[in-house]
């Protein structure tokens, strides 16, 4: 059966991952998804990289020019894996005008014009797919999209922003600043040179933001989350919080309310018999609480790079399934 073509968007941690699962477990991949998935065009400015990254297999065209991929007839989904907003969001609209089907690891880009983008999608009969914008590898996304599918999800709290837990978690552990741990946190890489993002909350809003409409179908509003970080923190607020029975994370939360639904995300005290307060370091976790299952706890790694290309991989096996199926009944073809 003839491969379905992916057009790779970037080749850095994520996009370099991407590339090692797909050529790793290619076999396995080839079986789930009902029919081989196929990189054959790569856009990046670093193309001595992925030179490096693709030596000896045939095929491959590389370029500097995202727009090339985007437009290009033998590339059947566009994988977008650059990051940032203005520049994604044009790439990603203009891959939905020319009939492509998007995976997505970009948690701001969809926050922000993740509306304006499903609609297109819409419209074009094409499929957005974004697994890894949320929690890196653990697949929260599709659980309340098909596991939760049956029931009415009541609320969700979640620790989806790595680098925030890991310095709350080491500033409990070692007794250090706020501004100790995040050198270190930086030096280890878990932090960038400009924190803000993660340590204000902003990260973890714009992944609160996308699950919260998924589960109460409502629009994506991240302009309308409260949203509050953790650099007022100090040990002797994380060493009182012991000292009580409870520790200090920084938690998304949303939930119905009767006014509507609630978006926030801020430092929260849990009781330390609690599972979810016993995340620690630079892990995630999500708890959601349906009304048929009650309480469900999905826990792991929140980045990096095959954890995070776990997801999307996943994601262009879902969308290969989709493509392959029949439109009536959704049954994979026979890949014989």
């Amino acid at each position: 059966m003839k491969p379905l073509n992916v057009g790779l968007l970037g080749f850095g941690t994520v996009g370099r991952g991407t590339w090692d699962v797909l050529r790793r477990n290619e076999e396995e991949i080839t079986r789930r998804a009902g029919r081989p998935i196929r990189i054959n065009w790569i856009a990046t400015r670093t193309l001595d990289r992925a030179r490096d990254g693709t030596r000896g297999v045939a095929g491959v065209n590389l370029t500097n020019d995202p727009a090339v991929v985007v437009r290009h007839p033998d590339v059947d989904i566009v994988c977008e894996l650059i990051g940032g907003t203005e520049a994604a969001r044009t790439l990603v609209l203009e891959a939905i005008a020319n009939g492509k089907h998007v995976v997505t690891a970009n948690k701001a880009l969809l926050a922000q014009h993740g509306t304006e983008i499903f609609s297109a999608a819409q419209r074009k009969g094409v499929m957005v797919a974004f697994e890894a914008a949320v929690a890196g590898g653990v697949p929260i996304i599709k659980a309340l999209r098909e596991g939760l599918t049956a029931n009415r999800i009541e609320w969700i709290a979640g620790i989806i922003n790595g680098t925030s837990n890991f310095i709350l978690s080491e500033m409990r552990d070692k007794g250090l600043s706020f501004d100790e741990v995040l050198k270190e946190a930086q030096k280890r890489g878990y932090a960038e040179a400009d924190p803000t993002f993660d340590i204000e909350g902003i990260d973890a809003a714009h992944k609160l933001t996308i699950m919260s409409a998924i589960s109460f179908g409502i629009p994506m509003q991240f302009s309308k989350a409260y949203t509050e970080g953790i650099s007022n923190l100090t040990r002797w607020d994380i060493r009182y919080a012991e000292e009580l029975g409870y520790r200090i994370k920084l938690l998304g939360i949303t939930r119905r309310t009767s006014k509507g639904i609630e978006l926030r995300v801020h430092p929260t005290l849990i009781p330390t018999r609690r599972l979810i307060a016993n995340v620690e370091g630079v892990m995630n976790a999500v708890l959601v609480k349906g009304d048929a299952v009650g309480q469900t706890l999905y826990y792991g790694a929140g980045a990096g790079a095959e954890p995070t290309a776990s997801a999307v991989v996943a994601d262009l096996v879902d969308v290969t399934r989709m493509h392959t199926a029949d439109p009536e009944n959704r049954v994979p073809e026979d890949p014989r």
